[in-house]
């Protein structure tokens, strides 16, 4: 699954440490998620990362 977390954090001036603390998930997920390398984030996940980036789950995650 495709994803647009690094370009939403990164333009509204969030480190992956900070994203990290954010959501309660660790930073090595969320680096991880922005590689591509993990694919398939539950849909709880999904939500708690667009909550804590402000932005939609349909436009983070190109749903």
């Amino acid at each position: 699954m495709k994803n647009q977390i690094k370009e939403i954090r990164e333009n509204k001036g969030i480190t992956q440490l900070e994203l990290a603390q954010l959501t309660g998930l660790s930073v090595g997920y969320i680096c991880h998620l922005e590689r591509g390398s993990r694919t398939n984030p539950s849909y709880n996940t999904m939500i708690i990362i667009s909550k804590a980036l402000n932005a939609d789950v349909g436009v983070v995650f190109e749903l």
